[in-house]
């Protein structure tokens, strides 16, 4: 069932469904593609929206004042997008409300955050909806949404259901989906947030009949961690991360007994390795902040790094409570938690 609203399509997202933005780009039709998989798979409703703003521009006559364009010529094109992406996923076996919706697209988006149970947003757009990606979209969203975001490459596009678009042409190999490696990752850094992050990704996982590989970087010893004397010093602090790590595993699987889950603790700088993870697995779970190790300053440095480069879907989970949390003191904790 389709149904086409404008604002009036908020109040359907009481049933908290999947938002996801789109501008008539490729890159927001692989985000549809992605959202509308993910709207099937949880058998909730998908709203397709996007968004427009009407430009105002100073006026070139001697008059003051100022010159807008007429709002209905920009809405009809707005609900041309709206109606060409609704038909993409006519097919898919998925309730569609579609809207359009006036005012700043990260704006937009995030205060449909409020009541939808994911966001999903494509990494680049025209300047309609999500210009200025990664801009102010695909920054804002991650960092500032209310429910958990998920931001899809078009590199990713032949790994994608329903997409007939060709991927860009960079100097990286092409992703090809035999090369997927059918797990979910999540990245840790003995945070809380972190630890909320792994329980969406485990429930992303289980929702998914996915493993799930829990991992941390230890970066080189550089920098700020230039003190440390000897090898001796790093071997110890990897095996400590490594057995609280392991504890960490532990306290998940006794929230998802039946869910595979492995840990790691991986050498290299974490934004590398985020980067590189993202083309050979289904999905890369993050926290938006952290201590600083893995998934610190999101979004800083590690997040807009793996979120400019990522070449597959990148899931950020943002910093909200979750009761589970309160028996982790119970398994241990990472050496320098309090």
């Amino acid at each position: 069932m389709t149904e086409a609203t404008s604002r009036g399509a908020r109040s359907s997202l009481e049933r908290r469904g999947i938002v996801v933005g789109v501008d008539g780009s490729d890159q927001s039709y692989c985000a549809l593609a992605w959202a509308a998989r993910e709207a099937r798979q949880r058998r909730v409703p998908l709203h397709v929206v996007t968004a427009y703003t009407v430009p105002v521009f100073a006026a070139s006559s001697m008059d003051a004042g100022y010159a807008t364009l007429d709002d209905a010529v920009i809405r009809e094109g707005a609900e041309a997008v709206l109606e060409q992406a609704v038909a993409r996923v006519k097919g898919m076996d998925v309730e569609v409300l579609g809207s359009v919706e006036t005012g700043d697209a990260a704006g937009v988006l995030l205060e449909l955050s409020e009541q939808a149970e994911l966001v999903v947003v494509g990494t680049r757009g025209r300047g309609g909806f999500m210009g200025r990606l990664l801009g102010s979209v695909s920054s804002a969203v991650p960092a500032h949404a209310k429910c958990p975001s998920v931001t899809i490459p078009l590199s990713c596009a032949s790994r994608l259901e329903g997409v007939d678009i060709e991927p860009p042409k960079t100097k990286d190999i092409p992703v090809r989906p035999e090369d997927v490696e059918r797990v979910v990752l999540v990245g840790v850094d003995g945070s809380e947030q972190a630890r909320a992050a792994t329980l969406v990704a485990a429930e992303q996982a289980s929702r998914w009949g996915l493993p799930l590989r829990v991992v941390c970087a230890l970066p080189p010893f550089t920098g700020s961690l230039a003190w440390v004397p000897a090898p001796l010093d790093r071997e110890a602090l990897y095996a400590d991360i490594k057995a609280q790590l392991d504890a960490g595993v532990a306290w998940l699987s006794s929230h998802f007994p039946g869910l595979r889950i492995t840990g790691e603790v991986q050498d290299g700088a974490p934004v590398e390795l985020l980067i590189e993870a993202t083309g050979k697995v289904e999905l890369l779970v993050m926290g938006t902040r952290g201590r600083g190790g893995f998934a610190g300053m999101l979004l800083g440095s590690t997040s807009q790094g793996v979120l400019h480069h990522a070449r597959g879907p990148v899931m950020v989970v943002p910093d909200v409570y979750d009761p589970r949390l309160e028996d982790r003191k119970n398994f241990g904790s990472l050496p320098d938690e309090g």
